[in-house]
């Protein structure tokens, strides 16, 4: 009884604490200060001017306050969908050029896709990122020229331990043949889907074994939706 209090007491203490919604809106407000100063302002210009248009409708119609009401939650909904875009492009922007960040971008896809960052590294800190989903093994590299070196390793590799299961390469960057880190989401989430999902299951339990690198990413705010990030 004792030893299953302390084993709770245990993984409570290691579990990482939950941002509030309040703390996470902070976090955006401050980053996307930094980045775009004018951010802010031309988000209340926004909510002004819709909640404006609201009441010279309503003035028209004969009810100006009702109207001006009516209008209140469409100017914030649309000044906040305006903030979030800001913030998507300031934490890109943060991110961009820095170890690890296409992993960074990877790991915040909330649904469909699970992946294990640095499952190969050279010394110049080029690296290949696995994921899975049900287009298959996703390998995705970031680095310079011998990266691809790297991806050709690690395909064999999963060739030999997933036979037929489908592969695709991915590299991050801004020449041909490569997706930007910002475009990247989209991306893997266009892939068409081969897998069903009794055969994605098995392939995550599989992978489990491979196991990866444990290498420190690029900490901060990632963008996974237009909406109210929910914890």
């Amino acid at each position: 009884m004792f030893g299953r209090k302390k084993k709770e007491e245990a993984s409570k203490a290691a579990a990482p604490e939950k941002q509030s919604q309040l703390a996470v809106l902070k976090d955006a407000y401050k980053l996307v200060k930094k980045d775009s100063p004018t951010a802010i302002i031309w988000c209340l210009l926004i909510f002004v001017l819709i909640v404006g248009f609201g009441v010279v409708i309503g003035n028209n119609l004969g009810h100006p306050i009702y109207a001006g009401f009516l209008s209140i939650p469409l100017g914030f909904l649309a000044a906040f969908f305006l903030f979030t875009r800001f913030a998507n492009t300031a934490a890109f922007s943060s991110i961009e050029g820095q170890l690890g960040a296409g992993a960074s971008v990877l790991m915040s896809i909330r649904r469909g896709f699970v992946t294990t960052p640095a499952v190969n590294v050279n010394k110049n800190q080029d690296m290949v990122h696995r994921v899975s989903g049900k287009a298959g093994v996703i390998l995705v590299g970031e680095g310079g020229f011998a990266v691809r070196s790297l991806m050709q390793d690690e395909r064999r590799k999963m060739e030999r331990f997933l036979s037929g299961v489908p592969i695709t390469e991915i590299m991050v960057g801004d020449g041909k043949d490569q997706v930007s880190i910002r475009k990247l989401q989209k991306h893997l989430k266009k892939l068409p889907k081969k897998l069903s999902t009794a055969q994605l299951r098995e392939v995550r339990t599989r992978l489990r074994s491979v196991g990866g690198l444990n290498l420190p990413m690029p900490k901060g705010p990632m963008p996974t939706s237009m909406r109210m990030p929910k914890r």
